[in-house]
């Protein structure tokens, strides 16, 4: 059971290591899909706010992830 237990904490850990990231990332997902779909964004425009908003997610992660002096 313990071996198990392991293995889907490994396989878990390879797609999600920063839990804020992956949570952040879903969320802007979302709602640009909302954006696209309820609101009649288009969707060049949408993959550019997606593009911009996983850039700003990524540089944010790195921000905290870098030790301070």
């Amino acid at each position: 059971m313990k071996l198990a237990r392991l293995v889907v904490k490994e396989i878990v850990g390879m797609f999600v290591d920063d839990g804020n990231l992956a949570l952040l990332a879903v969320i802007l997902v979302a709602l640009i899909t909302a954006g696209v779909k309820l609101l009649s964004l288009p969707p060049l425009v949408g993959g550019i706010l997606l593009l911009a908003g996983c850039i700003a997610i990524l540089v944010g992660s790195v921000r905290r992830a870098v030790p301070r002096r």
